[in-house]
């Protein structure tokens, strides 16, 4: 798996402030700090370009390679988006062990939809749960949790516990069986007035 993980090569960041950053990202650069083991955080500054062609490639665990030192593991922490534009706007990291499990947030996504029974009677499919907290370690960690709802009938729901981990993986859910990712609802008919 190591040599699946993508090199980022940032480098330090001395600059701080409203202004300084501001100038940074018209440079067109993205501010960030990457949080150690130890609690020390470090300030960098990385190409907004490379930083969005990596995270095009739905990379979460990458090699952080600050100039002049060498590259370690981390796993994106925290992306900040500008409103308007959408542009990453400051990015942070957590410097993780390989062997050692972390938690993160994944994304669920629903396959099977089109072709569920309660669908196509007109049954209306709500995407109810869209992540959930896992631990796994660092190189276990999937891009999205995947659930099949093409048995849905009409009135059905999907819980958590219902769907398996994939290896190496734990939900961190106290009660799988309330945790509802989707719902499949009867349609919805008005009546017209006489």
């Amino acid at each position: 798996m190591a040599s699946q993980r993508p090199t980022l090569s940032v480098s330090p960041r001395d600059t701080f402030g409203t202004r300084a950053t501001r100038r940074l990202r018209r440079q067109g650069l993205v501010p960030g700090v990457v949080y150690g083991h130890g609690g020390d955080a470090t300030p960098f500054q990385v190409s907004e370009r490379d930083l969005r062609t990596l995270l095009g490639e739905g990379q979460t665990l990458l090699d952080l390679e600050v100039e002049g030192s060498k590259a370690v593991p981390v796993v994106i922490k925290e992306q900040q988006h500008h409103p308007l534009r959408g542009e990453i706007i400051h990015f942070d990291c957590l410097e993780v062990r390989l062997d050692e499990a972390i938690q993160a947030e994944v994304t669920i996504e629903l396959e099977g939809a089109d072709n569920a029974p309660g669908v196509r009677e007109g049954g209306v499919l709500e995407h109810v749960g869209r992540e959930v907290t896992i631990e796994a370690l660092p190189t276990d960690i999937p891009e999205q949790i995947v659930v099949d709802v093409s048995g849905m009938e009409i009135n059905d729901t999907i819980t958590l516990e219902f769907v398996v981990a994939p290896e190496g993986v734990t939900f961190m859910v106290d009660e799988p069986s309330e945790f509802t990712i989707a719902t499949l609802s009867p349609p919805r008919v008005e009546e017209e007035p006489e």
